[in-house]
């Protein structure tokens, strides 16, 4: 597993997903659909100690993910203030960036959230829809997007979410597993791998959990752009 760190960019949707969050009850739930029966298989909070005494898993604070081979880590901090703000977990044919969240304790916004990045994608030109999936209902967002040779081109995504006890963690895949869900790849297992560690300070909802470095990691730092 590579560490990488990149400034953050400010877009839409982003900006959108920073003004998430959702509840959750007793345990981690897909989007509102909730934890289907005999089919748990991560994401996770940290009651459940699926990371306890594993050296495979890294700690990112709010955040530990386990590493995988072939997989790459990259951390996302704020141009401003330098936090950390969000992790991506990369592969070859694709990627998921993690965002978590605070959320009140009992009550699930999953649906509110949606709507929220719904309307900013539609705000900025993009197209949206609504499908169900292995988590839930999710999006199938496509932007418009200037690349850097100035050309105009389109970035498909599809974002989930999953509630769990007073978090909600949100993915955005991009790549192949953005166009087609595939629960056996890697992208996807590295999802499910992930353990939420939300503290027990209070928080006020839809504020971003705290996410850092890891303190043995050797980070490469992208040139000014």
């Amino acid at each position: 597993m590579i560490f990488r760190r990149r400034r953050e960019r400010a877009q839409a949707v982003g900006q959108a997903e920073a003004a998430d969050g959702a509840g959750g009850a007793d345990g981690p739930r897909s989007g509102d659909e909730g934890a289907r029966a005999g089919d748990r298989r991560g994401p996770w909070d940290e009651a459940e100690g699926r990371h306890t005494d594993d050296p495979t898993y890294v700690d990112l604070g709010a955040l530990v993910v386990r590493a995988r081979s072939g997989l790459e880590l990259r951390l996302s901090s704020d141009s401003d203030t330098g936090q950390v703000v969000a992790v991506m977990l990369g592969a070859a044919d694709g990627a998921v960036e993690l965002r978590v969240f605070a959320a009140p304790r009992s009550t699930g916004i999953w649906d509110d959230v949606r709507a929220d990045i719904a309307a900013e994608v539609k705000r900025v030109g993009g197209s949206v829809r609504e499908q169900e999936g292995e988590f839930g209902t999710e999006l199938a967002v496509v932007l418009p997007v200037t690349l850097d040779d100035g050309r105009k081109a389109t970035q498909p995504s599809r974002i989930v979410g999953v509630q769990g006890p007073r978090w909600l963690l949100r993915g955005t895949f991009l790549g192949r597993p953005a166009a087609q869900a595939d629960p056996d790849g890697l992208v996807e297992s590295a999802f499910r791998d992930v353990v939420v560690v939300r503290g027990s300070e209070p928080m006020a909802p839809r504020e971003a959990l705290a996410l850092r470095l890891p303190a043995d990691a050797q980070p490469y730092h992208a040139a000014p752009e």
